[in-house]
């Protein structure tokens, strides 16, 4: 009986197959049912358009395959059901025989629900499904790929497996989902890959994965396969703490670090994570910050963009090493008490052409339109928010920052230019939303999206919103109209402070509002005060350079400028550096200064902030009250003309006066109005000798009279040494009620501390 004819291949199919422009080349290729001259049975297709000959192997047997009409392999297996197990061995031109496992065989690996959840913006953990995976799949080993490219002709999957070619690894788009999907057997851990796309117009583009969990650095920019994690976390407490924790009434003081220029090694070698871990917790805990905040640590190629243009957002930059050793400087701070936040950029990302930019060939994560996907001031395009596979890739990737690397708070960077349609806009060059406004509604919702996701999934870690602007409620909880950030920068009270430090202290008292005003607005959000990076590059000379006067004076005030900052209400935030006193503005291709330490004056500096730092974290009233006017009150605001500030800081009964003299003139005998009756006990003088001050005789200890002043019925007397700030603690007079005001003491609570205090350095 001779043997059945092979099936008839459909042409249209078959010529997009050979061509290279396939989305479903799983219709042909593999294994498929088959009824032929009434017999059923299996055929299998392969298409290796470098072959001399192929066969298919299963068990004992080796069937030889026969080429058709349009050069695709096939042979028909009469009587064979599915499922049916085989490889095939494939012979070149050249003679080598190779056995090889059919990577058109295999099931997808994402199932119809990942694929509903993704396509309405609701797959909360999708970089477990896209991107690349090692796995096994019917006891064979390889890598599952997939990639969103809605309007894509074709995806192929290349690499160093395939000689980067892009005929070999043909992916499936799954449904109308806009995702392509293949495993690939034998790709393991490290291979390098990208996505050959071929567009609509028949140009092609190489791709890196949006969902790569490493890349290659310049000038490849290949994707790297990673493995599931194997690093064992050690911060189980650390974890479980946080999540019992109120980021609102517990102790922030955040040191904001750019990893490439904190410290170098030889010959101005970047550090890698695994060196930088213990130095900066070492260096961090000794003056007492409880946070830090990492620029960018996202892939991105440039590096003098410092981490905002990002390529990579699923990648931790492998500059400094893999994703394992980025968890190990995580761990490592928190084992030490810190906490880690992480700059993270959803505003825009840089039209590099292996990136996301036109990444099918089209708008995919970015609008059509330039007026609404461009954005002028930076050269970069803005995501879409309407789309909701792009609202889905930004909240994954926030979750996937926080689980995957335990990540403790996100700072959401460029905000203002996510809410405004027109932010850095000519007229005529925006579209108004459709009411008519400027609002950018669908990056408000995707706002409050990020924000709900975060809270309700992971209780105690933070979100913190680069805003510059008056919108409303950035802070406030979504269910009462608000974008629902836990904090937002207070960039009104950063300009205006440093405004008035860079007044020559003889004309102070005529920019005395500048460093009073804050107060009027300070309670209609939840800010951080921040002294960030920003402020210490592009000509705006580092801080000491801000300062007027001489070497001495320069110090002085900036002693009282960053005393001012973490004593006021708010949470703070300072950039790498600030502790050395810094002469030129921050290199990011150099490490910090830090030979400066070998001068007393700048050792006396980070003296007095690791004192300051100690304080700061025992005392109580200096943080947990920071959002609850209570917790505040001036003592004397109006003093302009010695440019003298005093308030008191509240927790409960508890409390601590702060008195800055912001002149170089001693000011001996100041009368202070005192909140409490009591014996007042230095706990901080930044003009102290340890620090670098003048040595100016204070009184240690100070007990208050029955005097009233500034609105209080007790007041004390008090030496202001020069450019000076003065804190102040109370030790009570005797066990009976004091005769402070009512009206100025908050309610009482129970103290809770993050981290035992420390005994502050007077």
């Amino acid at each position: 009986m001779p043997a059945p004819a092979l099936p008839t291949t459909p042409d249209d199919a078959a010529l997009r197959l050979v061509r290279g422009a396939s989305a479903r080349p799983h219709d042909l290729l593999g294994v498929h049912p088959m009824s032929v001259d009434g017999q059923r049975g299996l055929v299998i297709r392969a298409h290796q358009p470098h072959a001399l000959a192929m066969a298919m192997l299963t068990g004992n047997e080796r069937i030889p395959m026969e080429r058709d009409q349009h050069g695709l392999f096939v042979v028909l297996l009469p009587q064979r059901d599915l499922p049916f197990v085989y490889q095939l061995e494939v012979t070149s031109t050249s003679g080598h025989v190779t056995v090889i496992e059919d990577p058109y065989r295999f099931p997808p690996t994402l199932g119809e629900m990942d694929l509903h959840l993704f396509n309405e913006g609701r797959h909360l953990r999708l970089w477990e499904k896209l991107g690349a995976h090692p796995c096994t799949i019917d006891g064979v080993v390889g890598t599952a790929f997939a990639v969103w490219a809605p309007n894509a002709v074709r995806v192929s999957v290349v690499g160093s497996f395939n000689q980067w070619d892009g005929q070999a690894h043909l992916m499936r788009l799954l449904g109308a989902s806009g995702v392509f999907e293949l495993f690939v057997p034998g790709v393991g851990e490290e291979s390098l890959y990208k996505y050959e796309i071929l567009t609509r117009t028949g140009t092609t583009c190489m791709k890196t994965d949006p969902y790569a969990h490493k890349l290659e650095q310049s000038p490849g920019f290949a994707s790297i396969v990673q493995a599931r994690s194997r690093y064992l976390w050690r911060d189980g407490s650390w974890l479980a703490q946080r999540a019992e924790s109120d980021a609102l009434r517990e102790p922030m003081l955040v040191y904001e670090v750019h990893l490439g220029s904190w410290m170098r090694g030889e010959n101005n070698r970047m550090l890698t994570y695994g060196e930088l871990a213990p130095r900066l917790a070492d260096h961090v805990r000794r003056l007492g910050f409880t946070h830090v905040e990492l620029l960018p640590v996202q892939e991105h190629p440039f590096g003098g963009s410092w981490g905002y243009q990002v390529g990579g957002y699923y990648a931790p930059t492998s500059r400094f090493g893999s994703p394992d050793e980025f968890r190990l400087l995580v761990d490592t701070l928190h084992q030490a008490g810190i906490g880690v936040l992480l700059d993270w950029v959803p505003a825009h990302f840089p039209k590099d052409d292996w990136a996301l930019r036109r990444f099918d060939g089209t708008a995919c994560y970015e609008h059509e339109d330039p007026r609404l996907g461009d954005h002028p001031e930076w050269g970069t395009h803005i995501f879409n928010y309407a789309r909701h596979e792009v609202r889905n890739f930004l909240v994954a990737n926030a979750l996937y920052w926080i689980e995957e690397f335990h990540i403790d708070g996100l700072r959401v960077d460029a905000v203002a230019s996510m809410l405004y349609l027109d932010y850095g806009r000519e007229a005529g060059t925006w579209l108004r939303n459709r009411h008519g406004g400027r609002e950018n509604l669908e990056a408000m919702a995707f706002l409050k999206q990020l924000n709900h996701a975060v809270q309700s999934l992971h209780p105690g870690v933070i979100t913190v919103a680069e805003e510059s602007t008056a919108w409303p409620k950035v802070t406030a909880p979504i269910s009462e109209g608000g974008l629902g950030f836990t904090f937002k920068w207070n960039m009104g009270w950063m300009h205006d402070t440093l405004d008035y430090y860079k007044v020559d202290p003889v004309f102070r008292k005529g920019a005395h509002d500048k460093l009073t005003f804050s107060m009027w607005y300070e309670y209609s959000e939840r800010f951080v005060n921040p002294l960030s990076h920003d402020e210490v590059v592009h000509l705006k000379k580092s801080l000491l350079g801000k300062m007027p006067g001489d070497d001495w004076q320069k110090l002085a005030n900036l002693r009282t400028l960053i005393g001012y900052s973490v004593t006021r209400p708010g949470k703070s935030l300072f950039f790498m550096g600030t502790e050395l006193g810094m002469d030129q503005e921050w290199n990011h291709d150099a490490q910090l200064e830090w030979h400066l330490l070998a001068d007393p004056r700048r050792r006396g500096l980070m003296e007095y902030v690791g004192a300051l730092g100690a304080l700061y974290r025992e005392q109580p009233s200096l943080w947990r009250g920071d959002y609850d006017p209570a917790g505040f009150r001036w003592i004397d605001v109006a003093d302009r003309e010695q440019s003298v500030f005093s308030y008191a800081r509240f927790d409960g009964r508890d409390h601590v006066v702060i008195v800055l003299n912001l002149t170089p003139v001693p000011r001996p005998g100041y009368r202070l109005g005192a909140p409490a009756r009591a014996r007042y006990v230095l706990a901080l003088n930044s003009d102290a000798p340890g620090f670098g001050g003048s040595g100016c005789s204070v009184d240690t200890l100070c007990e208050t009279e029955p005097v009233p002043y500034h609105g209080f019925e007790q007041s004390l007397v008090i030496a202001l040494p020069p450019l000076s700030m003065l804190v102040l603690r109370p030790e009570p007079v005797s066990a009976a009620a004091s005769s402070a005001n009512p009206e100025t003491i908050a309610p009482a609570r129970t103290a809770r501390r993050r981290t035992p205090p420390r005994t502050p350095i007077a």
